[in-house]
């Protein structure tokens, strides 16, 4: 039984007439008659009651108008949300993100696109940025925002969207926040609060790198890793820290943030994601950059 069958008897059944029901679907009556009574033999029964004069649906024929009625429909939904998901005006969007990015451009990115493309759902997951290349791998993420450090992004397309500096996070009666910039010989010599190794080593490495070259060796008072619990830590008086730039979007009470004068490492914050790339991705990474 194919969709024609169905659009054909829907016709005849909506027409009473097989001369009108040919002449709607642009057909000769004769195919049209024995695509009915192949779709007769198909159903094992009879479902028009035909006479010289006149055509009426059976019973038969009336419990099966409905349903080929909502079969159609069906189907005609169904080529309707194809031809968005291709447009990339419906669908779903499974995304991946850090703290950072979401800070620094990407709830921007996500407003302007929920009200240009209403009709695609967006799955939004906070996550690290090494488990956002575990899930991207398994196909449970369309992309991810992460912070670039080094990763192994073989298989995967990438753009950095933002650049960003590293600044001076002080509790706010600490003597250095007295200063509009920071010299980051000052900061190494301060207990510190970092992110933890283990999370980005590749990071943490460069920015211990980067105040060792101050001449001076850095003391480390407590890691954290996230940037709200840092500047938490830093209002509580346990050490300063450097955080990103984005952190100026959650200014802490009690916490100054200051510029850094001295060499530290660039936060890259990337989109990645693997080929090909639906059209509704594409038109987010677009509104990611235009954003950053």
């Amino acid at each position: 039984m194919e969709l024609r069958h169905l659009r054909y008897f829907v016709a005849v059944a909506e027409e009473l007439h097989f001369g009108r029901a040919a002449a709607r679907l642009h057909l000769a009556q004769p195919p049209l008659s024995r695509q009915i009574r192949d779709l007769e033999d198909e159903v094992g029964a009879r479902l028009l009651a035909r006479t010289s004069r006149s055509v009426a649906l059976t019973p038969a024929g009336e419990a099966f108008l409905g349903q080929a009625r909502a079969a159609l429909e069906r189907a005609a939904r169904a080529v309707d949300e194809a031809r968005a998901a291709a447009a990339g005006t419906a669908g779903r969007l499974a995304l991946g993100f850090v703290n950072p990015a979401m800070d620094g451009f990407l709830s921007s990115a996500v407003a302007a696109f929920r009200k240009e493309n209403p009709g695609v759902s967006l799955n939004l997951r906070e996550l690290p940025s090494a488990v956002q290349l575990e899930e991207l791998a398994a196909g449970r993420l369309h992309a991810g925002f992460i912070r670039l450090a080094g990763q192994d992004l073989r298989g995967l397309r990438h753009a950095v969207v933002r650049r960003e500096r590293y600044v001076a996070a002080l509790p706010a009666g600490h003597p250095l926040a007295r200063k509009q910039r920071v010299p980051l010989a000052a900061l190494a010599r301060e207990p510190l609060i970092l992110y933890p190794r283990a999370a980005q080593p590749l990071l943490h490495d460069a920015m211990l790198a980067a105040l060792r070259a101050t001449g001076c060796e850095p003391r480390v008072a407590q890691e954290a890793v996230s940037k709200h619990t840092t500047l938490s830590l830093v209002a509580a008086g346990l050490g300063l820290a450097l955080t990103p730039e984005a952190s100026r979007a959650w200014q802490r009470r009690g916490v100054v943030l200051r510029e850094v004068d001295g060499a530290l490492p660039e936060i890259e914050l990337a989109a990645v994601w693997p080929e090909p790339a639906p059209p509704a991705l594409e038109r987010l990474l677009a509104l990611a950059g235009d954003c950053a």
